[in-house]
């Protein structure tokens, strides 16, 4: 009866302190505080006796209270070490725990010396690829934007021939300079970025620290009756019902996921943060084909059920169309659930589109052969919920749309998102130059984002020159309310850094209205 009302960690450590623990910290306590003829005198008890009874008889009642002192001392040291490692509800079993390789407070490490491998093998690809960004080098290529630090150096004057990264900064700990001296001598720009770096690299070492991730374990459907509430991360996360994140570095690691089907949410929503509103960023047009879109993801109540009287007609999923599709493609089935749990009544068909859709996916789900039945040699999920279906196409969408694939296109019922796409980088621009005339003949919203300000300017900029009085915006280009909060860099250039989906902004194909005359 009085176990009843105790944990099991309290029982364990009252009624059997000299039993072999399952549990690390409590056999090392015990170890410590008791005298090694413990170990022969429980090997020499009679099966018919416990432990607890020799207990008694070999030590007096005041030191079994000290040793048990001891060992909940000990328990309270290493409790928060040990359930960060894993869940309240693992820990308690004697099951096998791969170990834990970085402690919370052991996350900065140079990358050349870092105790996981896949990191030094970034900073070895890194010496290989990445040149040194001090202007006193000769140029490598063309500047892609203002803030690039190819468009320090200057041709008109003799320079050092371009070198490879090899010196790391002690501060951040990542390859950034040729040498020592050219890091002190621009270090006064290096310093600029030289924190967020800091937090870049604790953040790579945190992922694969072998700690339990509590941040990744996702709420299930939210009821009805309880609004989410968009203004920010943080009202989204506490109206959704995910356990409390408290610490900054766990903040980043979730929202590196959840940034995507939230910002898809965020802006389908009728609770949606951009409105029509100053400051709102949402246009007329934009008002309009989001309403469209709002009007089947928000069916009204027609008194369904489960028995024979309460079948109603539902309406068909919401198709949308993820184009140029890369990493977004591979997250974890869960996050994308978090989309569908926003619209309870809504069912959803993600349909991502690309040549890099599938990459590194392969011991997964093998590529199918291309057959009469599946010409376009399609991967679907169809058994994730019974409110999500997930389509996965190898290939460019002006070969999917030339063939009539999707057709028709329905305002109601379809969207096109763009994560990242690069419509305007140099790199990339020609391969959009075919695709971007038929996303704007489908009439459809098309939601892009950017990694950084810049990004999304020139993609914003690219459009708007290439099909000029053909495209109406919906959402002016600004920062996303549900951005990553967590910074990446680019390998070939250590300096570059930007976030996942940091701006958001939307166009659609112009849509030109029919006016009747009067006598007509």
């Amino acid at each position: 009866m009085e176990s009843s009302y105790m944990c099991l960690r309290c029982i364990r450590l009252l009624t059997g302190a000299t039993r072999q623990s399952n549990r690390r910290i409590v056999t090392s306590s015990l170890n410590r505080n008791f005298s090694s003829g413990t170990t022969k005198t429980q090997k020499a008890l009679p099966q018919h006796q416990l432990p607890g009874q020799q207990i008694q008889q070999k030590w007096s009642p005041k030191q079994v209270v000290r040793s048990a002192s001891s060992a909940a001392q000990a328990l309270r040291q290493d409790d928060d070490y040990e359930h960060q490692r894993y869940p309240p509800s693992v820990s308690n079993y004697g099951e096998y725990r791969p170990p834990l390789l970085l402690r919370p407070d052991n996350l900065f490490h140079p990358f050349t010396t870092s105790p996981i491998p896949e990191i030094r093998q970034r900073a070895m690809f890194m010496k290989q690829n990445a040149y040194c960004p001090h202007p006193a080098h000769s140029p490598t290529r063309e500047p892609q934007s203002p803030y690039d630090s190819e468009a320090r150096k200057k041709t008109e004057v003799s320079k050092q021939p371009p070198a490879h990264v090899h010196f790391e900064c002690p501060d951040c700990g990542i390859p950034l300079y040729c040498s020592e001296d050219h890091w002190m001598e621009d270090y006064e720009q290096h310093v600029e970025v030289c924190d967020t770096l800091k937090v870049i690299n604790e953040d790579d070492h945190d992922l694969r620290s072998g700690r339990w991730f509590h941040e990744f374990e996702y709420p299930g459907p939210q009821l009805e009756e309880i609004l989410v509430n968009m203004t920010n991360w943080d009202t989204f996360l506490y109206t959704r019902q995910f356990e409390a994140i408290n610490e900054d570095r766990s903040m980043r690691q979730a929202t590196r996921l959840l940034t995507y089907p939230v910002t898809i949410g965020s802006i389908l929503n009728e609770l949606s943060p951009y409105s029509i509103r100053k400051d709102g960023r949402l246009t007329v047009e934009g008002l309009k084909s989001l309403s469209a879109l709002r009007y089947t993801l928000h069916p009204p109540r027609m008194g369904q059920g489960l028995d024979i009287a309460g079948l109603r007609l539902s309406s068909p999923p919401v198709r949308i169309f993820i184009l140029g599709a890369r990493a977004e493609s591979s997250l974890p089935r869960d996050v994308w659930m978090q989309l569908s749990y926003l619209f309870p009544r809504a069912s959803f068909n993600l349909i991502f589109i690309g040549p890099e859709s599938m990459a590194n996916r392969d011991a997964e789900f093998p590529l199918p052969e291309r057959t009469p039945e599946n010409p376009f040699g399609a991967i679907v999920e169809d058994r994730i919920s019974d409110k999500m279906k997930i389509t996965t196409y190898v290939d460019y969408f002006h070969t999917l749309h030339e063939a009539s694939l999707f057709y028709p296109y329905d305002p109601y019922f379809d969207c096109f998102m763009l994560f990242h796409p690069g419509l305007g980088h140099p790199a990339s621009a020609h391969e959009w130059e075919e695709t971007l005339p038929h996303l704007l003949s489908t009439k459809v919203p098309i939601i892009c984002t950017g990694y950084t300000d810049w990004d999304m300017q020139r993609d914003w900029k690219w459009v708007m020159e290439k099909c000029a009085g053909e495209v109406d915006l919906l959402m002016e280009p600004g920062e996303n309310r549900f951005r990553s909060l967590r910074w990446d860099l680019n390998d070939l250039d250590p300096q570059d850094i930007s976030c996942g989906n940091w701006g958001v902004w939307a166009f659609r194909g112009k849509r030109y209205e029919a006016t009747y005359k009067e006598g007509q």
